[in-house]
């Protein structure tokens, strides 16, 4: 295992950062950011990648900014949506794997109740939808390609949503955040040791959701970083999280589902691995990044 070939494309955000990482010892790997293979040019794909051997190449690349793709809708379809289909040919062509990550926000929200990859995808925003053709030209390009479903991602190697909370409450007495919005947040940490059981297997192939398990509102997720943050003897100007409605957010240009949690039964049963809580996960990493600042 030590020697297959992987090319992670998105090696400087947050995903692709992690992964690079994770698997620096475990497998011959090439990263690739977007400076050095630019997904709105499709010539320099090919020429890059065509040129280069690999066995499985894991897309952690997105135009993920969700007011901005409202916008700049053409951007958002070359990233998320022309790009997956191309690499997926190029795979296709060298019998190599696409692992392809794709987003809760292909749900309209609706359910309240966990999302399965079985349920129909409606995308309610330009972001979810660029994604949603996305993953569906990924999977019209070969059978054994593979399209992961995550949420709420975080981890150390690019702000998201739990560092900008943790830095406001350093600096300011009042955080607040939206308490009638309900998904799973998912430790980039987890994604990678969740991928290395389905990388090389022959039965993970289609749509697959993997996050930690249980579900939280944005406050509640907030209240636990803060919380885990004081339990570790981090110094904060408030401790408390206050709450803000959905329809308070009056300089959000895109709908956002309410409620996107999803199903990790699919990938309980395909690995017999079951995603840790997101309590734990979180906890774990402001221990491990945020104890020793």
């Amino acid at each position: 295992m030590t020697h297959a070939k992987v090319v992670i494309i998105g090696a400087g955000g947050r995903l692709g950062a992690a992964l690079m990482r994770e698997y620096d010892d475990k497998f011959d790997i090439t990263g690739f950011n977007h400076l050095q293979v630019d997904l709105e040019s499709p010539d320099e794909m090919r020429k890059k990648l065509c040129a280069i051997d690999f066995g499985v190449l894991i897309n952690a690349a997105a135009f993920t900014n969700v007011d901005l793709c409202e916008t700049e809708r053409d951007r958002a379809f070359r990233i998320n949506t022309d790009a997956p289909r191309i690499l997926a040919e190029i795979c296709r062509d060298k019998k190599a794997k696409l692992i392809h990550f794709s987003t809760d926000y292909v749900f309209d929200g609706e359910k309240r109740q966990l999302y399965t990859e079985s349920d129909p995808a409606n995308p309610i925003s330009v972001y979810g939808e660029s994604k949603r053709e996305g993953e569906k030209l990924v999977l019209q390009t070969h059978y054994q390609h593979l399209v992961v479903r995550v949420s709420w991602v975080f981890g150390p190697d690019r702000s998201s949503f739990i560092d900008a909370v943790m830095k406001r409450a350093r600096e300011q007495e009042q955080v607040d955040a939206i308490e009638d919005k309900f998904a799973t947040p998912t430790y980039t940490q987890d994604i990678a040791h969740a991928l290395l059981q389905l990388l090389f297997n022959a039965r993970a192939t289609g749509i697959l959701h993997f996050a930690n398990s249980g579900e939280c509102s944005w406050q509640e997720y907030a209240q636990w970083a803060l919380d885990c943050c004081l339990s570790e003897g981090i110094a904060l100007k408030t401790k408390s999280v206050g709450a803000l409605k959905l329809a308070d957010m009056k300089d959000w240009v895109a709908r956002r589902p309410v409620y996107s949690v999803l199903s990790t039964a699919k990938y309980s049963a395909l690995t017999g691995d079951s995603p840790r809580a997101w309590r734990d996960a979180v906890a774990d990493y402001i221990k491990r990044f945020y104890s020793q600042k």
